[in-house]
């Protein structure tokens, strides 16, 4: 990790610049392969599919049998513990369900709103290396909760039997194909795989990509969701230990991940350093945490203020706040995807099992984006119902501002009622 003692606002767009993705014209691959999926459809997958995964599935989707006979292979504790995680994501996501609002904005005018499920999703889950059977649960669920007709997953071919499982926990259809294409198929649509209203999902840099674009189409997405990063905030109340931990934690998802600690303390600076070094050679992945903790930070502030200016700046997608009166401290936030507050809250409990969603907003994108919640699957609908004496209250306003905009219609759609009503 680079150690930088101090650094003040007019250093915060270098030092805190997010590490670039590899210049290799991501970009015009992942626009060509959409293109593909677009003019070729199933067939086009396939050639995509033995490109770049090296295997083409017999067919794309699933089957339930084999998402059923993939419990066989699953150890029970795991499954207790896919349990536990579920009940408390939907415990909380049912938490979420916003309300109907109906109300009289003056004698006559009653407004109202309701939300209704976007109809049909796609699940974008994360295979390769690290299978997140957590997305899963993440998604899902909160779909479900949600009332959305149509759930389809995609994941890459030769998911392993805790994914498989986990899928077929949820009435959700799911098709073997990963990476970018995926997130066009379930976006444009092919033979076998239905478009979709909204495509969800975390992902690699090609993944994200290919949601930018889709999303500058008009289709709708979650979120940018991409490398994964972590800022952890501790003071003299904090342990070593646990901080390390927790950059570990992220800094093990991919290369390209970001950790980042806060401290005005050198010497724990120091010691977390210290006990970087020691953890880090009993990861299995550690030659992936190694690549990512080569362009992590670990800064030395004067102040706890200074700390979170740096925090509210950056925008982290997961923080941690391994410090005395945490939730004092909690007010100050301002951009941020999820918040641990205290120093048994790892980050790894909001992953799989607190109850809190870990799919949300990456570089920089907390400034103006949320993670996904139950309110993500649904839409808002408003509605208007006005009286006669309703409208004729009304009817002065709407007059003056529609004139004032040049647009005579408008008042004359008010005009029509109040000199010809009703018999």
């Amino acid at each position: 990790m680079k150690l930088i003692e101090h650094i003040g606002p007019d250093d915060y767009p270098v030092v805190l610049r997010r590490p670039a993705p590899p210049q290799n014209d991501i970009e015009e691959i992942v626009r060509n392969i959409i293109l593909r999926v677009e003019e070729g459809g199933d067939k086009a997958l396939r050639a995509i599919s033995r490109e770049i995964e090296g295997q083409v599935p017999e067919r794309f989707e699933v089957t339930i049998d084999e998402l059923k006979q993939a419990a066989t292979d699953v150890d029970d504790h795991l499954k207790s513990a896919i349990r536990l995680a579920a009940e408390n994501i939907r415990s909380f996501h049912t938490a979420q369900i916003p309300r109907q609002v109906s109300l009289e904005t003056m004698p006559g005018v009653r407004c109202s709103i309701r939300y209704k499920a976007i109809e049909k999703v796609g699940l974008y889950i994360p295979g390769g290396t690290a299978p997140l059977l957590s997305t899963v649960l993440m998604t899902a669920i909160p779909a479900i909760l949600a009332g959305c007709r149509e759930i389809i997953a995609c994941t890459p071919p030769g998911a392993p039997p805790e994914l498989l499982y986990t899928l077929s926990l949820f009435p959700v259809r799911v098709f073997s194909v990963g990476g970018a294409q995926a997130i066009a198929a379930m976006a444009l649509g092919t033979e076998s795989i239905p478009g979709v209203d909204k495509v969800f999902g975390p992902g690699n840099q090609w993944v994200t990509t290919a949601k930018m674009l889709m999303a500058a189409r008009g289709v709708a997405i979650d979120m940018p969701a991409g490398p994964s990063e972590v800022m952890v905030i501790a003071d003299s109340t904090a342990k070593p230990a646990y901080a390390a931990a927790d950059l570990l934690s992220q800094a093990e998802h991919g290369p390209d991940s970001q950790v980042i600690l806060l401290s005005d303390s050198m010497a724990f600076i120091r010691q977390t350093i210290d006990e970087l070094e020691t953890q880090l050679e009993h990861l299995p992945r550690k030659e992936t945490a190694r690549k990512a903790l080569e362009h992590g930070l670990a800064i030395l502030v004067g102040n706890l203020d200074q700390a979170m200016e740096i925090s509210n700046y950056y925008g982290p997608e997961h923080l941690i706040l391994s410090v005395d009166n945490a939730a004092i401290v909690a007010e100050k936030v301002t951009n941020a995807g999820s918040v641990f507050l205290g120093n048994y809250s790892p980050e790894s409990a909001g992953d799989y099992a607190s109850g809190t969603n870990h799919t949300l907003p990456t570089g920089g994108a907390t400034r103006a984006w949320s993670g996904v919640t139950t309110s993500a699957f649904m839409k808002s609908i408003t509605f208007q119902e006005i009286t006669r004496d309703g409208l004729l209250l009304l009817a002065p306003s709407v007059l003056h501002m529609a004139r004032a905009e040049q647009l005579e219609a408008h008042a004359n759609a008010v005009l029509q009622r109040i000199q010809q009503p009703l018999s």
